[in-house]
């Protein structure tokens, strides 16, 4: 039946890395399934693989009675002393199967499936041995389709899945395009792929820096931190075990080219790269580049930051949308609040804090109001609506809510002349290492912190 089976089983063996136990267990399983569908499903079969000629054996079992009545259970004692003369009534005789050559057609289909079914749990074994100890690690592909927003990526032994929600948004790849990703799950037994990948997560990008970065594949800097927003910026947190090398310079590499390469293969994120430090306060001054900042005040109990900026860095710091500060935030692990120079000067201000205390004002309403002249619920209080209407959010009806509010709670302390509050910040942020910045669609190296200084 079988009689290039050894030599069938030796190649598949050594060509797809396939245990040879485990493909004899699927034949002998395969073969014994379809002698069933033949010869009966009553009968008990014995299937073995004869190693030594290559060949597989049936043997069916039968109990000696001295009349047989169900042939596929019973063999009568004249027959069974044929085959055996020292058989006895009631023993359990096993017979050769000699022709096995014709299962029928429905048989071999049958046979057939079982070893699909075992070479594919077969192969999600070898592919889970090859990969298991793979994960972390950045593999490369070509896009082979696309399922659902899924991408399928192949990898030469086996396909990976890229779902949808690790895609970089907006960023397009076509079939046939080469990839490169994170490898983040190997699943041991799985419907669809085993494998797992990732563009999106923050190990990434780390991945990425260590494979440009000869000085981190020696240990010498190393990846302290990163946060991203994928597909539009990511801040990366570096540091150095030896002093004489720069941990920003390194990962920048000779005319920006090193990260270069990284904002390529992600098709131009924006990544800021920023010098590592264990005080909150020098951390967060790398982390907010290319923002200057005067003052940082640190909350070690709630893991919070007051950082102060001068007035025209504080959009920069914030960034488009929070950006910037939300991705400090992530990158460092507390809590940032950014503020002005001149509000932080007006939050020491005793009437300043007396508006703030009326119900309905804000700060951003409060520095509207010190912004007219209005320096303490005091002034409030003496002023009309149409004198307060001059601000855009506030009507008839909410300026005279105001106004009452105000002279229920007149402020008892003492204001500076003039409109200015007479508070001035000092800077108490020590200088810290630079840091570049790089722009994502041209690629250009953008302001980093020296160039923020001047």
């Amino acid at each position: 039946m079988l009689s290039d089976l050894k030599r069938i089983i030796d190649q598949i063996s050594r060509d797809r890395g396939f245990d040879k136990t485990l493909l004899i267990e699927a034949i002998e399983e395969a073969v014994q399934s379809a002698a069933r569908k033949k010869f009966g499903s009553r009968r008990e079969i014995e299937v073995r693989y004869n190693e030594e000629y290559g060949e597989v054996e049936v043997f069916q079992f039968r109990n000696v009675v001295e009349e047989a009545e169900d042939e596929q259970t019973e063999i009568s004692f004249v027959d069974a002393q044929k085959l055996d003369p020292d058989v006895q009534l009631g023993d359990e005789l096993g017979e050769k199967m000699e022709d096995i050559s014709d299962l029928g057609r429905i048989a071999a289909q049958s046979a057939k499936q079982v070893i699909i079914h075992k070479m594919k749990d077969a192969e999600k074994e070898v592919i889970y041995d090859m990969f298991k100890d793979r994960v972390g690690e950045v593999v490369s592909g070509i896009v082979q389709r696309f399922e659902r927003g899924n991408m399928v990526v192949n990898l030469g032994r086996t396909d990976a899945i890229l779902p949808k929600d690790q895609q970089i948004a907006k960023r397009s790849f076509k079939q046939g395009d080469r990839i490169r990703a994170y490898l983040k799950e190997v699943r041991q037994t799985s419907r669809d792929s085993q494998l797992i990948l990732s563009r999106t997560c923050d190990e990434f990008l780390a991945k990425l820096f260590q494979l440009e970065v000869p000085e981190m594949a020696e240990g010498i800097v190393r990846v302290m931190g990163v946060s991203r927003e994928p597909g539009f910026r990511a801040k990366i947190a570096v540091s150095s075990s030896e002093s004489d090398v720069d941990p920003v310079g390194a990962c920048v590499g000779m005319k920006g080219s090193r990260v270069q390469n990284v904002v390529q293969e992600l098709q131009g994120e924006r990544i800021d790269i920023v010098t590592w430090s264990p005080d909150p306060a020098k951390y967060v001054y790398n982390a907010l580049a290319p923002a200057h900042v005067s003052m940082v005040m640190a909350d070690e109990d709630a893991r919070s930051l007051l950082v102060v900026v001068p007035n025209d860095q504080l959009s920069l710091a914030i960034g488009r949308q929070g950006q910037n500060v939300r991705l400090a935030s992530k990158l460092i692990g507390w809590r940032i609040d950014v503020k002005s120079e001149q509000r932080y000067a007006n939050l020491s201000d005793p009437g300043y804090q007396s508006l703030l205390g009326l119900k309905g004002i804000d700060e951003s309403l409060a520095d509207q109001l010190f912004g007219k002249g209005i320096h303490s619920s005091a002034v409030l209080a003496g002023k009309s609506a149409s004198d307060l209407m001059v601000i855009r959010s506030i009507d008839e009806a909410f300026a005279q809510k105001l106004i009452k509010e105000a002279q229920a709670n007149p402020f008892q302390g003492q204001t500076p002349e003039g409109g200015d509050n007479g508070a001035s910040l000092l800077s108490s942020t020590e200088e810290v290492a630079s840091q570049e910045s790089f722009k994502d669609e041209e690629g250009d190296v953008a302001a980093g912190n020296e160039e923020a200084r001047e």
